[in-house]
């Protein structure tokens, strides 16, 4: 018969031609034609010089200086009208200058009554409810940090996030500490009883003494 339908070995070659049953599409041979996207660059060390980069391309000012103490070169800048340190960590060996790690580091110095010793119970409010950067308390200072790591690899993109991080952790911390601040005087100022004293004319008048307030200088 004419319309005898076709062997089963005739379907077999025409799927194996076209797998998908229609013809191939421009659209399909140009994107095998498409060449590979470079791999990514990633970061297993830093410098000093490559970090400086890395703060400058995000927008910050950073001076290059040198412990008189420890003699150990780190970096400075600031955001918010607060400067830190950005100091490096562990060393990689048979390379002095590189390093695997490195902290930022800003300290804070409050002065008033109770100094520093007034913000452990906030400082351990913001380690509880906050992750990453930590407040520590050494008297008369108080130590913010973050530490930052590239260890087994991290992107520029990673990097610049963490960078990013520390900024923001920054700007969210200073008003938390003068709001804190604010509440220690206030608490102060109300349980202080106000003094009484009698005038010549045997009047009676009450002198309120003001609480004086913690406030956060800079180091």
């Amino acid at each position: 018969m004419s319309d005898a339908a076709p062997s089963q070995t005739a379907i077999m070659e025409s799927v194996m031609e076209n797998p998908l049953g229609s013809p191939m599409s421009g659209a399909a041979t140009e994107n095998a034609a498409t060449p590979e996207a470079a791999p990514a660059t990633i970061i297993t060390s830093l410098t000093l010089e490559s970090l400086r980069d890395s703060l400058q391309q995000a927008g910050y000012r950073v001076e290059p200086l040198t412990d008189p103490v420890a003699n150990i070169q780190y970096l400075r800048s600031a955001t918010g009208g607060l400067g830190f340190d950005i100091r490096p960590g562990n060393r990689l060996p048979g390379n002095d200058k590189s390093f695997a790690d490195f902290v930022f580091v800003a300290v804070l110095q409050i002065a008033g009554d109770g100094g520093a010793d007034a913000l452990l119970e906030p400082a351990n409010r913001w380690n509880v409810t906050r992750r990453f950067g930590r407040l520590q308390l050494s008297p008369p200072f108080l130590v913010f940090c973050l530490d930052i790591s590239v260890i087994n690899g991290v992107t520029p993109a990673h990097l610049r996030a963490q960078i990013e991080l520390w900024d923001r952790l920054v700007q969210e911390l200073l008003p938390y500490l003068r709001n804190e601040l604010t509440k220690i005087g206030a608490a102060r100022a109300a349980a202080q009883k106000p003094a009484v004293e009698e005038t010549d004319d045997q009047q009676r008048k009450l002198i309120e003494r003001p609480a004086p307030r913690p406030r956060i200088l800079q180091s």
